[in-house]
């Protein structure tokens, strides 16, 4: 369920984003941006949230998402609304802007949605520290008693 919610938020802030700058400056049809926000939503949602996020952190999938997100927008907005070499542009500010919505996205994943999911390196970790050997070296001098009169005398266990 937290799964459904997260994809939600990720729709809606995409959809919020390339319609302010797509539908107001590119006249680009409700349908257009539908299937943009759809696509983007879902690739992004698989590469950078499920797979990169967890694995390499915040930074690393705010910087991936830009990236995806501005190849994404470019490609299906030359092919959806045209070959215009405004499209670049209009990629470039969507994907600042989603990137941008995508770092605060992120903490809500690893807090909520990523949580969840059990952490089986932390349990491993946890039972190998309690499986401890503890390594020295036997010294020979330490069994000997030295007498005041000179002679050697070995130490006997108790």
């Amino acid at each position: 369920m937290e799964h459904v919610r997260a994809l939600v938020i990720k729709f809606a802030v995409t959809g919020i984003v390339l319609y302010s700058i797509l539908g107001i400056f590119y006249t680009a049809t409700a349908g257009d941006i539908f299937i943009i926000t759809l696509l983007v939503t879902g690739v992004a949602y698989l590469l950078g949230d499920l797979f990169i996020l967890p694995r390499f952190g915040n930074l690393t999938a705010s910087i991936a998402d830009f990236g995806l997100a501005f190849a994404a927008v470019w490609i299906l907005s030359a092919f959806f609304i045209g070959t215009d070499v405004a499209v670049v542009n209009a990629a470039l500010f969507s994907a600042l802007f989603i990137a941008a919505a995508e770092v605060i996205f992120h903490m809500y994943m690893q807090n909520r949605v990523l949580d969840d999911e059990p952490d089986y390196e932390e349990a491993n970790r946890q039972t190998t520290a309690r499986l401890q050997t503890e390594f020295a070296e036997e010294n020979e001098g330490q069994d000997i008693i030295e007498l005041k009169d000179g002679k050697t005398e070995e130490k006997k266990d108790e």
